[in-house]
């Protein structure tokens, strides 16, 4: 049974920094990454990366945002910083797994940016 499990999430000031981390488990993944959902708004590309590393970011988080992945550990990494607010939504973890091609989805996790 595939599972990811996402921590990281919070609130923080604007310019500040947050972690966020996913691990999934239950198959071999291909492609992994982040996407988030604003209030009102469809669910957007923050970034994804696959086993290679080779990296794809969302036009709104490129040069403040930075995806990382250890296949050992079938985790990703987004370490956000220069925070805005609006970065304010939930973020979902995302995963492909690599024979299936099957996407699969975190329950999501909270991040605000507000003074």
């Amino acid at each position: 049974q595939v599972q990811l499990v996402e921590s990281g999430g919070g609130s923080v000031q604007p310019g500040g920094s947050l972690r966020l981390s996913c691990t999934a488990s239950g198959s071999i993944f291909s492609t992994m990454g982040w996407y988030r959902q604003a209030p009102g708004n469809e669910r957007e590309l923050v970034a994804t990366i696959t086993r290679a590393g080779s990296t794809n970011y969302g036009d709104s988080v490129k040069g403040r945002f930075t995806l990382s992945r250890d296949n050992a550990k079938n985790t990703v990494y987004l370490e956000m910083n220069s925070l805005k607010p609006e970065d304010t939504a939930v973020y979902y973890c995302y995963a492909q797994t690599l024979i299936s091609r099957r996407d699969y989805w975190g329950q999501g996790t909270q991040v605000t940016v507000s003074s």
